[in-house]
């Protein structure tokens, strides 16, 4: 029995080592354990509650706005392999955040609006949260909660566990608290590397990738002294900074031009 036992916990930690090699856009190595189309289903799953629980901004000139913005940067975002398109919807509510979910969905509060004052400042953080997908940063919340809890039975994994211990921790693993629009931050360094990602399509989209710098002044000046809730768990502000630049200095030039996507007044 214990025998039988054994070959089990050695078998799943042989499946989850399998799996969970993985690496990043920008060649960091990542611990991957649940299949991308799985994760696909979760965040179209939350992103479903969120619209139903959360106010969705009907003023249609800030819509076409944030989609003219968004479609821009998704124009030179790499295809996705475990889902095909996109979705974007505003939310009106005065938080200074934005986030993006596996499967391609994509929300802006209102609030980010009024400090994200440029297009480019805007497709700065458009281009942050895409790439958080891109580099499947939910999937490595996901799968470093589960191996913590010992539950590496990645097949198991299933959101319409409502109220279980595993829907909670896919919740969470999405960035979203278990009280749906609670946005809950990742780690410095997935925050850091959807910064280099953000920048890189944001410059490659034709949009000045040097407002990525001014829009985090802003978020210093809004803060006054407490950070908003997009900039939780971000690095400092001088390191931010320091790094956006160095990162800024590197991009290639290119011939594209953003399009002209008339910000609305907010």
């Amino acid at each position: 029995m214990k025998f039988k036992a054994l070959k089990t916990t050695v078998a799943t930690a042989l499946l989850a080592f399998l799996v969970g090699c993985s690496t990043s856009p920008t060649g960091r190595n990542q611990f991957i354990l649940v299949p991308g189309a799985e994760m696909a289903l979760m965040g179209a799953s939350a992103f479903s509650e969120l619209k139903s629980n959360e106010k969705i901004s009907t003023d249609a000139k800030t819509n076409r706005y944030v989609q003219c913005v968004t479609d821009a940067i998704l124009k030179v975002t790499p295809p996705q392999p475990d889902f095909e398109k996109w979705e974007v919807v505003v939310f009106d509510s005065p938080q200074v955040n934005a986030f993006a979910l596996p499967g391609g969905k994509i929300g802006v509060y209102t609030g980010l609006l009024k400090v994200a004052r440029t297009q480019d400042q805007l497709a700065s953080v458009i281009g942050h949260e895409i790439g958080h997908v891109m580099a499947n940063h939910g999937n490595e919340r996901v799968s470093s909660s589960k191996a913590a809890n010992g539950a590496l039975q990645i097949t198991s994994i299933a959101l319409g566990a409502s109220g279980t211990a595993n829907s909670d921790l896919i919740m969470q693993g999405l960035g979203l608290g278990v009280n749906v629009g609670v946005l809950l931050p990742f780690s410095r360094a997935h925050e850091s590397e959807s910064d280099l990602i953000g920048v890189q399509l944001m410059n490659e989209a034709g949009f000045d990738p040097n407002q990525s710098v001014q829009l985090w002044k802003n978020m210093a000046k809004a803060s006054e002294g407490a950070p908003p809730e997009i900039l939780s768990t971000h690095p400092s502000h001088d390191t931010r900074i320091d790094d956006l630049q160095d990162a800024i200095n590197a991009l290639p030039a290119t011939n594209r031009k953003a399009p002209n996507c008339g910000r609305p007044n907010v």
